[in-house]
């Protein structure tokens, strides 16, 4: 039987509202707070609730034996407690198994990992650390950054910070004709890295449900 690690992650961002330069009436609100509850609560009924209730029952039919990892934003989680507490509510429901990981981020799902001062990221990816542990009762082991972004430079500080992986995308340009099934270690720091395969994800995210495609 062939083996898959699988990984998901969910976002959704705080929209901001549309400003011209000499409006000054409610400059103070930047965000579409309408607009970002409607769009969540839409995509929460289509979408987060019946997959979340389709992994809980694969978790509970195949018990120990169907695993897989999972990266939730902080701006996500923000809008759960905000406006989907079933959502919250399911994602609780997966830490609780046992059979579900979680990956740390981020927080605001931002590039601050390419600042030169590294302070901000440093502090955004232990706000999400503790945003998952305070939300889903979980400490992450493995590090995921935003859209997957890497140098060693990170990978050297997510290892400072204690985790145990980084998780990266499996760019062709990156790995040199290398498999991206198979773990590597990072220059320095020694951290084991885990390639996506983009390939693979690209079949299943868009080319599964097409009727011309053969597989």
């Amino acid at each position: 039987m062939t083996s898959l690690c699988m990984y998901f992650q969910v976002h959704q961002p705080f929209r901001l509202r549309r400003f011209w330069p000499d409006d000054r009436s409610g400059f103070f609100r930047y965000f579409d707070e309408r607009s970002n509850r409607e769009i969540f609560e839409r995509v929460a009924h289509k979408c987060y609730i019946p997959t979340n209730r389709a992994l809980l029952d694969s978790l509970d039919e195949h018990k120990g034996e169907f695993r897989f990892s999972l990266s939730i934003t902080g701006t996500l989680l923000e809008q759960c407690e905000l406006w989907g507490k079933e959502v919250l509510e399911s994602f609780r429901q997966m830490a609780e198994t046992g059979a579900v990981e979680f990956l740390d981020e981020t927080c605001y799902h931002s590039l601050s990992s390419l600042f030169e001062d590294k302070t901000e990221f440093i502090e955004e990816v232990k706000e999400h650390q503790k945003m998952v542990f305070d939300l889903l009762g979980v400490k992450p082991q493995v590090f995921r950054n935003t859209e997957l972004l890497y140098n060693n430079t990170i990978a050297k500080i997510a290892s400072e910070l204690g985790y145990k992986a980084i998780l990266t995308e499996g760019a062709d340009h990156m790995l040199e004709g290398r498999s991206p099934n198979v773990l590597y270690k990072a220059k320095d720091s020694g951290l084991p890295i885990l390639f996506r395969n983009y390939k693979l994800s690209d079949d299943i995210g868009y080319r599964f449900s097409a009727r011309w495609w053969e597989g």
